[in-house]
């Protein structure tokens, strides 16, 4: 590396930023592929028991400072999401004896997932892909949630341990090759899982659908086994010229139809038209739900509560005939009559069962929407499907005329503006429905609008979910109005909607006017500190709000402090939710003050929020004089040992925690000590610390005198068989413990315990 790159790393490792490991305690390399700087080795890392793997970091020498800078800032950032299972783990860096610095990563043993395939493929089953398509999923919708862009996805840069994908290389090296002088958006990648609009403007920065495209093409190669495009060489710029022309590979046979359809649009030349990563993940598992499903499992109706499961299938003749349906899109009958009725019950449900397969074939269920406006015991209705605006409309009627749901779940199902809007007027004219979820229908403002009006005339709604919407600060506004009118509703769910400051402004005036809403979301709404500063105003004057979500929302330095402020005057709050808000030590230690002060909060959520030594030393001083807080989640911190000491400290004179979460913060044997000390807590969740046999075995002995908890999470914590054996006989001892998960551990055994109540998790 360059001195200034060199100079920026090491400021973050003093800083405590980025972990550092001395070389020498790497030994055994072996070489075992080649990286974008050079050779990738794997090596024994013998004090944590771990086979790792070093990729250098050795830097172009004429990258600007920026660049760097940007570079390290990624290398924090990566540190803080090496907790997901499905994305390789970062665990620090090193200097090798040639002076260069080394990532030390987690080792895969299976190679990447283009070997997996070549070898596995025509043993997996279509439950196997599924399954590794929702994993990987749900590794790229956790880096996209974190704001990191992967730019160059490809089967090669997913590696597969123990018969997990898990996604690398992200990042890093793309963002150097890509930000300096010499790049274009198409010398860096694989044509094959390449955007085209990186083929057309060499000026083109990838960005989060840039990835979705790439996924596109995995999930077709999951599919085929093989690798898109194998008639043309890999960098053959026929293969550039072919996809921009529009032509991808053909589905393969045997695929099912609602598969192929997601690759095709995540693989659509259009950006715009490509889905969010949180849409395809939840695609996926009800793909993976339908192959569960797929057995032709027969409806029944359960004895105790009648509840039946009708879904939409294609076959309905041939599976009507057994009363067997494949399920896509559950739709549930709830009869809520007493069991003196019971017969008479079921025999009306079985009638109606029948007479609505038959119709379910109808491509908008209108016919189905029929019969279920004649049913008199339907009490919750669940559509996760593509009705479109003449179903939403039809259901819209069914609404107006039935007088018995309760619940009404709609997502994913394009009902677009009119379709809404029925929906909206279907409100004013029915007095049943206490619960509306409407996620993930791009309502758009219209929508919005439609449905604000609505709750100014609804008398009946409880709960509204109106999550992933996107429809941004001027359907905040209309809502916000609409709260300043609604004295029923209770509970209201706003997540991942753009509301901005604006829309956050306008919240919190209808908070000071509103009495009766107690649960409020806003998690992922770019509110930052105006946004939030407003809503702790409003916290001072509001008496209903029990339950606050304002996760991923840049609140800054002065609007945790605003925040802070607001508790120690607010006396109705007993939750609060701020994941991921950058707040740092500085954040922390305004919060702890808050908490000294606060004497309703009873769950507080700080997870990621890089609170660092200092802020875990100002919440364990709070721990020490607070006597409300129950559940404090204190996840990925970078707390450190003295964080953590000072925290187990605490938790010695803490009378009222509960539930506490550590998971990556380290500090073993001290978190142990807390056990000792203890006599409140019922679950621990110490995920990631690396415990390691020696601090596992301290944890042992403080079970073995711990009457207490009842939850303990040590997955991912090379453990290794000693440690193993502590814990096992521990088990022997403890009386209390009815959950262990001590899963991805390296124990060469499979641990039992003798206690009937105990349930172990284990997992390699």
């Amino acid at each position: 590396m360059t001195n200034i790159a060199e100079e920026w790393l090491e400021k973050a490792i003093s800083d405590g930023h980025i972990n550092y490991i001395e070389y020498n305690k790497l030994i055994n390399p072996v070489e075992i592929g080649i990286g974008g700087f050079g050779k990738v080795f794997k090596y024994e890392w013998k004090e944590c028991e771990l086979t790792v793997a070093l990729k250098c970091l050795k830097v172009d020498t004429n990258i600007d400072e920026k660049i760097i800078k940007d570079f390290i800032d990624e290398l924090k950032l990566l540190r803080k999401v090496s907790c997901h299972p499905n994305v390789i783990t970062f665990y620090a860096v090193t200097k090798d004896n040639y002076g260069h610095y080394n990532m030390i990563l987690e080792y895969a043993n299976e190679g990447t997932l283009r070997e997996y395939l070549k070898i596995n493929s025509t043993k997996l089953r279509w439950a196997d892909k599924l399954c590794i398509a929702k994993e990987l999923a749900h590794g790229l919708l956790f880096l996209h949630n974190s704001d990191i862009i992967h730019r160059d996805l490809h089967s090669k840069n997913i590696l597969i341990h123990q018969s997990q994908p898990k996604i690398t290389d992200f990042g890093l090296s793309k963002q150097i090759n890509e930000n300096s002088s010499t790049s274009s958006s198409i010398i860096h990648g694989m044509p094959a899982y390449i955007e085209p609009q990186c083929f057309i403007d060499q000026k083109y920065k990838r960005d989060k659908r840039s990835d979705v495209y790439s996924f596109g093409v995995i999930l077709w190669e999951i599919s085929s086994g093989r690798p898109p495009f194998q008639t043309f060489k890999p960098n053959d710029y026929s293969l550039v010229i072919h996809i921009s022309n529009g032509n991808r590979e053909e589905p393969i046979e045997g695929t099912p139809s609602q598969y192929i359809e997601l690759y095709k649009k995540c693989w659509d030349k259009d950006p715009d038209n490509r889905p969010e990563t949180s849409v395809i993940f939840n695609d996926i598992k009800q793909l993976v739900l339908n192959e569960t499903f797929d057995q032709y499992d027969p409806i029944e109706a359960s004895s105790e509560n009648n509840e039946v499961s009708l879904s939409h299938q294609y076959n309905t003749n041939a599976l009507a005939d057994s009363l067997e349906i494949k399920t896509w899109s559950p739709l549930y009958l709830t009869d809520t009559n007493n069991s003196n009725s019971l017969i008479q019950n079921n025999s009306i449900i079985e009638n109606l069962r029948k007479e609505t397969i038959e119709f379910f074939n109808q491509p908008k269920f209108l016919k189905a929407f029929e019969v279920l406006c004649k049913n008199s015991t339907l009490t919750s209705l669940d559509f996760d499907e593509d009705l479109g605006t003449e179903g939403g409309k039809a259901l819209a009627d069914a609404l107006c005329k039935n007088n018995t749901l309760t619940s009404l779940f709609l997502a994913h199902n394009y009902l677009g503006s009119e379709g809404v809007k029925a929906l909206a007027d279907a409100l004013c004219k029915n007095s049943t429905l206490t619960s509306l979820e409407l996620t993930f229908e791009d309502l758009g403002p219209e929508g919005v609008k439609a449905l604000a009006d609505a709750l100014c005339k609804n008398s009946t709604l409880k709960d509204l979910n109106l999550g992933y919407n996107n429809f941004g600060s001027e359907g905040g506004k209309a809502l916000a109005d609409a709260l300043c009118k609604n004295s029923t509703l209770t509970s209201l769910d706003l997540s991942w909607n753009k509301l901005g400051s604006k829309g956050g402004k306008a919240l919190a005036d209808a908070l000071c006017k509103n009495s009766t809403l107690a649960s409020l979301n806003l998690e992922q709404n770019d509110l930052g500190s105006e946004g939030v500063k407003a809503l702790a105003d409003a916290l001072c004057k509001n008496t209903s709000l029990i339950s606050l979500d304002l996760s991923y929302n840049e609140l800054g330095s002065e609007g945790v402090k605003a925040l802070a402020d607001a508790l120690c005057k607010n006396s109705t709050l007993t939750s609060l939710n701020l994941r991921r808000n950058d707040l740092g030590s500085e954040g922390g230690k305004a919060l702890a003050d808050a908490l000294c002060m606060n004497s309703t909060l009873t769950s507080l959520n700080l997870q990621e929020n890089d609170l660092g030594s200092e802020g875990g030393k100002a919440l364990a001083d709070a721990l020490c004089k607070n006597s409300t807080l129950k559940e404090l989640n204190l996840a990925y911190n970078n707390l450190g040992s003295e964080g953590v000491k000072a925290l187990a400290d605490a938790l010695g004179k803490n009378s009222t925690l509960t539930y506490l979460d550590l998971r990556s913060n380290l500090g073993s044997e001290a978190l142990a000590n807390a056990l000792y000390k203890n006599f409140t807590l019922t679950s621990f969740n110490l995920v990631y610390n690396y415990l390691r046999s020696e601090g596992v075995k301290a944890l042992a002995d403080a079970l073995c005198k711990n009457s207490t908890l009842k939850e303990l999470e040590l997955s991912y914590n090379n453990l290794g068989s000693e440690g193993g054996k502590a814990l096992a006989d521990a088990l022997c001892a403890n009386s209390t413990l009815t959950f262990l998960n001590i899963s991805e551990n390296s124990l060469s055994f499979k641990l039992v315990s003798n206690n009937p109540n105990l349930k172990i998790v284990q997992y390699q």
